[in-house]
C-alpha cells in the first residue's frame, strides 16, 4: 500500500477564464438542475443565444470542471466536455496540466470522502453554500500525472458498468408503461372503448384521499417513519433517507397513516410522482406534499398506480397545477382524475404481468447496489493506495 502526498486544492488550478463577448451565436448555458448527482452525467444540454444569458453566468473552457457550491450533498461535479457558461453556483476549476487531470480531480470531488468533508463546511440554512475559503484549502491525494490518468481510466470503465445498470434499470419502467398501453391504449383517446370512473369513485368505501401531516423540524431518534416526496423512487418508498417524527406529533394525523396497501402521490414541486406503499411501509405516516390513495376492490391498485403514471394522466396533473410559492395538486383535483376501468380481470391479468417486470427489476436492482459499493470501493483505494 502507498499513500499519495496530499496538495492543496487552490494550488492545483490556474486563475483563468475565457474572455465574454455578446453575440447572436447559439452557446452552451449550464445549470445546476441539468447535472445529475454522484455520476456527472449532463442531463440536458441547452443552448441560447449568448446575448441572452443572465448576469450570473460566467464562460468556461473545455476541460473546466465544474463544482456545485450551493447543496453540496447533492455532490454535482462535471468535467466540461465543449466550452460553454455555468451559473455561478458552479465553482470553475482550470486544473494546471502539470499537476492535475481534469478527470481524477472530478473523481476526487465526487468521492465519499470529500463529500462528507463538503458537508461540514456550508453557511447558510436553507440555501446551504459550500465555504469556499475551506474548499481551496482541501488537500487532495495526488499521485503523478500518469497514475492519475490511469487511476481516471479505471473508475471511467468501472462508472461506465454503474451506467449501464441505471440505464436498464429505465428501460424496465418503460416496458411496464408499454404493457400498459398496449393491453389498454393511450387513456386520454380510450380507443378500446373502456368505461370511465373518477379516481375518488374507487377508493376504498368509507376512506377517502387526503394528505400527509405537516413537515416537521428536526428527526426524532425512533420516532415514526415520515415518507416524503424525496422517498417515493421508482415506483417504491426508498427507506434510505426516510425522517422520524415524535410519536405524539404522529397520534394528530392519524388519517395518513400507511396501512401498506396505499398509493402515493407527490403533490408539491415535483408533482405527479406515483409510488405503491407495501407492507413495509405499514404504520409510516406521510407528509403534506404526498397523497394517499387506497383503491378498493372494483380495481387494481397496481394498474391503477401504472395509469396515474401515464402521459395522459401526468398532462392532467400539470394543467390542474396551482402555483402559490411550488406548483401544487390539490385533493380535489385528484378526487376528480378520469381514468379508463376496463374489465377488473383484465386489470388483474395487467397486474401479473407488471409483477414479472418488478421482479426482474429488483434482481438488477441488487445488481446495481452492487456495482455501486464495487465503484466505491474501487474509487476508495484509488485516491488512498496503487490500484
Amino acid at each position: 500500500m502507498s499513500s499519495w502526498p496530499r496538495v492543496p486544492l487552490g494550488d492545483l488550478v490556474v486563475e483563468e477564464r475565457p474572455q465574454r463577448s455578446e453575440s447572436d451565436v447559439l452557446v452552451w448555458n449550464l445549470n445546476l438542475d441539468q447535472i445529475e448527482p454522484d455520476t456527472g452525467r449532463v442531463l440536458e444540454r441547452v443552448r441560447i443565444p449568448q446575448f441572452d444569458l443572465g448576469p450570473s453566468t460566467y464562460p468556461f473552457a473545455a476541460g473546466t470542471v465544474l463544482y456545485s457550491k450551493l447543496r453540496p450533498y447533492l455532490n454535482k461535479v462535471v468535467v466540461a466536455d465543449e466550452p460553454g457558461f455555468a451559473t455561478t453556483e458552479l465553482v470553475p476549476l482550470r486544473c494546471m496540466p502539470q499537476k492535475a487531470v481534469p478527470s481524477y480531480i472530478a473523481y476526487f470531488l465526487r468521492s465519499a470522502e470529500f463529500l462528507s468533508f463538503a458537508n461540514t463546511v456550508v453557511a447558510g440554512a436553507k440555501m446551504p453554500r459550500m465555504v469556499m475559503s475551506e474548499f481551496w484549502k482541501y488537500q487532495v491525494p495526488l499521485p503523478p500525472i500518469h497514475e492519475q490518468r490511469r487511476i481516471a481510466a479505471i473508475l471511467d470503465k468501472a462508472d461506465a458498468l454503474r451506467t449501464k445498470r441505471r440505464e436498464a434499470l429505465v428501460q424496465l419502467d418503460r416496458l411496464a408503461q408499454s404493457i400498459f398501453l398496449e393491453m389498454f391504449g393511450d387513456p386520454s383517446a380510450n380507443p378500446k372503448g373502456w368505461e370511465r370512473r373518477r379516481l375518488d369513485e374507487l377508493v376504498v368505501e368509507g376512506d377517502s384521499i387526503n394528505y400527509g401531516v405537516v413537515q416537521p423540524g428536526e428527526d426524532v431518534e425512533n420516532g415514526v417513519p415520515l415518507v416524503r416526496v424525496s422517498d417515493l423512487v421508482a415506483g417504491e418508498v426508498q427507506h434510505d433517507a426516510l425522517k422520524r417524527i415524535a410519536p405524539q406529533v404522529e397520534l394528530a394525523y392519524q388519517r395518513s397513516r400507511l396501512k401498506g396497501d396505499e398509493i402515493l402521490v407527490s403533490c408539491v414541486g415535483s408533482v405527479g410522482v406515483v409510488a405503491l406503499a407495501s407492507q413495509r411501509e405499514r404504520g409510516f405516516n406521510i407528509a403534506r406534499a404526498v397523497a394517499r390513495i387506497r383503491i378498493g376492490e372494483r380495481a387494481d391498485r397496481e394498474f391503477i398506480a401504472a395509469q396515474l403514471g401515464t402521459r395522459a394522466v401526468q398532462r392532467y396533473f400539470t394543467q390542474e397545477l396551482r402555483t402559490v410559492s411550488q406548483p401544487t395538486l390539490n385533493i380535489k383535483q385528484i378526487c376528480e382524475t378520469q381514468l379508463i376501468c376496463p374489465p377488473l380481470e383484465l386489470q388483474r391479468e395487467f397486474a401479473h404481468r407488471v409483477r414479472a417486470v418488478r421482479e426482474v427489476k429488483a434482481r438488477l436492482a441488487e445488481s446495481e447496489s452492487q456495482t455501486k459499493a464495487l465503484f466505491q470501493s474501487v474509487q476508495h483505494r484509488a485516491f488512498h493506495e496503487a490500484l
